[in-house]
């Protein structure tokens, strides 16, 4: 992935958060909830003052903290390794959306959820797109690790016998 793809799914994936937040500011703040998909979707307004999925609620400055540091690990760790692909995807979306909930937390003190899944027993999160790309990043980055785990375990079984290595 090169370094421009890199910042245009970074700077995608901001924008897309920070318009969905607006529509929702917009269309649902005055009303609450819309069903989009009866029983199994509705999107909800709500102000979260926590962490993803509203968890440890009214701690800010220890998220925004943790957000730039986390931010920074990640843009160093991609300036200074270079990866490709995938995992490098996967970091990117991380970050963005980490960015997408910072730029919430440092305008309004908040962040706006909406997604708001019914059809799931016991599940009372509400999340957004930055949640979103956090999560799917994270996943992706596993799965990025499984892969060049898998893709070096083969590398090794190729290896003529007198070329083996002692790591």
């Amino acid at each position: 992935m090169s370094a421009l793809w890199m910042i245009a799914l970074f700077a995608g994936t901001i924008l897309l958060d920070q318009l969905t937040k607006v529509w929702v500011v917009a269309a649902l703040k005055p009303v609450g909830s819309v069903w989009i998909w009866e029983n199994v979707l509705r999107f909800t307004y709500v102000e979260n003052t926590g962490a993803a999925f509203g968890i440890l609620t009214e701690h800010r400055w220890v998220f925004l903290v943790f957000s730039v540091a986390a931010i920074g690990g990640i843009a160093a760790y991609l300036i200074a390794r270079r990866p490709k692909g995938l995992g490098a995807a996967a970091l990117v979306m991380i970050a963005g959306g980490g960015v997408g909930n910072m730029i919430d937390r440092l305008r309004l003190g908040y962040v706006v959820d909406f997604m708001d899944v019914t059809c799931i027993p016991g599940w009372k999160f509400v999340f957004n797109a930055a949640d979103t790309f956090v999560c799917v990043g994270c996943g992706l980055l596993f799965l990025a690790l499984i892969l060049a785990e898998r893709k070096e375990r083969l590398e090794k079984r190729e290896e003529p016998e007198g070329e083996k290595s002692d790591g």
